[in-house]
């Protein structure tokens, strides 16, 4: 038998090849933050859209939002004082034209499917974004 040189490269240099191509597949995880929900409320702000905020309780309040923090809205009505509304009591939010465009089709005829529904929900913070 001839001495032959091995084509394969060794057992430790895989190992070191290996666990370097191990940590670039390796997917990033995604930002903490994406600032979606503060770009939401600034161009909500800025254009003074009037909202309908939906407390836990079913409770809505209408109004445009003055400024947010980390934990709160304030909300501006035209009828009745301003509300500083924690956001933890706050189900959602949708824009107030949402719930006019909503009433207007359910008082218009559909031409819908027979047999299928469409959504009753408003669309949420961010649907049309």
């Amino acid at each position: 038998m001839s001495n032959r040189k091995l084509i394969r490269p060794e057992i430790a240099e895989q190992k070191k090849d290996g666990a370097a191509s191990r940590s670039v597949r390796r997917k990033q995880s995604p930002p903490e933050q994406t600032n979606a929900e503060e770009f939401y409320y600034l161009k909500q702000m800025a254009a003074r859209t009037p909202m309908v905020v939906v407390l836990t309780d079913g409770e809505e309040i209408r109004g445009w939002i003055e400024w947010y923090d980390k934990a709160a809205l304030k909300v501006n009505r035209p009828e009745g004082p301003n509300l500083l509304i924690p956001k933890h009591n706050i189900r959602y939010m949708f824009k107030e034209e949402e719930l006019r465009r909503s009433r207007q089709k359910a008082a218009t005829p559909s031409t819908a499917v027979p047999g299928t529904r469409a959504p009753t929900r408003p669309a949420a913070p961010g649907d049309d974004e």
